[in-house]
């Protein structure tokens, strides 16, 4: 594969840049690279320390990113040919995807040019294959993909995993889910002390399965040593509340639940359209209200929260939403930038290793709060 440096052509790259570089997979998303572009056009013109390697077809992105001057000699551009489509099976990509750009992305990140990879393509295809090239953290028995969700909380989010990593988890996996949750929470929000729940059918310690009671006593026989609070027991509805910092479940009942908020937002976005365009005095009130509703759709727009993070790789992956826009993409890459910018993978993988130990990430720092 062929690096092409975008404009101005002087050969540099991004040697010596200085700043933070991400692998950004172009393609494998539902509106296609021009897309991924503009959002990252959109991320360079906020965050001067940003630079990106491009993985996909040269000739097309290269056209694409020269339209965009907040991309001037921030883009390295890594030809790929091949695209995983959403519907290919992660074993079929494993064996023939070689040559796509997801493959490409999570390489760069491999191989250490790049802190973090963002691909808005098929997600299981992106595990696996992150599975398969950046390996496990030792100690890790099944990696989590952890995202935002909107809450009560002053941070205005919650962290949730797994939410469809792996279907299964026992309550070993659910105490690692607890630790690398813990770790998001400190170097991705700046919490000190986050507040862990465990997901359940209810709050009392005799309900639910096996592994949940057996989760319950070991997350809460670390909390001390692992510099979290935990709060036992949560319900569906804490998920948005401001009881904890993190909701740990298993891959199954996560997905599920984050389908269902999905749809829920949507739900509600288009009973608020309804109601306020049968009448006169309807669409005059949606005027005068016109203020708060633009508050409310910033609120639970699923764009500003769009990234699952990838836990337990050596290495850090955001998954960014297949349907994602400009607006979605430049927010995955925010979290990305974020990320690389806190050393967390670094001090996730100490926290895996030192679990039960010291604690890697009470350094006394406060969030970086770079701006994507």
């Amino acid at each position: 594969m062929t690096d092409t440096p975008n404009q101005p052509r002087n050969g540099s790259g991004l040697a010596g840049s200085g700043g933070i570089v991400l692998s950004i997979d172009a393609m494998g998303g539902d509106q296609g690279p021009g897309v991924v572009v503009a959002g990252m056009a959109r991320s360079a013109k906020i965050n001067p320390d940003l630079h990106f390697i491009l993985h996909g077809p040269e000739a097309e992105l290269d056209r694409l990113v020269q339209r965009r001057k907040s991309l001037t000699g921030r883009v390295v551009i890594r030809d790929a040919r091949d695209v995983v489509q959403m519907d290919d099976k992660p074993s079929q990509v494993l064996r023939s995807g070689k040559e796509t750009s997801m493959w490409s992305a999570i390489d760069s990140v491999r191989a250490g040019e790049a802190t973090v990879a963002v691909s808005c393509g098929n997600t299981g295809a992106l595990m696996a294959m992150s599975m398969v090239r950046l390996r496990k953290l030792p100690g890790v028995n099944r990696p989590a993909i952890a995202v935002l969700w909107p809450s009560r909380n002053p941070q205005g989010f919650n962290i949730m995993l797994d939410v469809g990593a792996d279907i299964k988890a026992d309550e070993a996996d659910l105490l690692q889910y607890a630790l690398m949750g813990a770790s998001y929470a400190r170097n991705g929000m700046g919490l000190t002390r986050p507040r862990i729940g465990l997901l359940n059918v209810g709050t009392e310690e005799h309900k639910g399965r096996a592994e949940l009671k057996a989760a319950h006593e070991l997350i809460g026989n670390e909390a001390d040593r692992g510099q979290f609070d935990f709060v036992g027991f949560v319900e569906g509805g804490d998920i948005p509340g401001d009881r904890v910092d993190v909701i740990v479940t298993d891959g199954f009942t996560g997905n599920i639940a984050l389908k269902t908020g999905e749809g829920t937002a949507s739900l509600i976005g288009d009973f608020l359209r309804e109601a306020f365009k049968y009448t006169p005095l309807s669409r005059l009130a949606s005027l005068l209200a016109l203020t708060s509703l633009r508050r409310l759709k910033q609120r639970i727009d699923p764009r500003r929260v769009n990234g699952g993070v990838f836990l337990g790789l050596n290495g850090t992956v955001v998954k960014s939403h297949g349907a994602a826009d400009a607006t979605g993409v430049s927010a995955a890459i925010k979290l990305a930038f974020e990320l690389a910018q806190s050393g967390f993978t670094e001090r996730l993988a100490a926290r895996v290793a030192q679990a039960g130990r010291q604690d890697p990430d009470n350094n006394n720092s406060t969030k970086t709060g770079g701006t994507t």
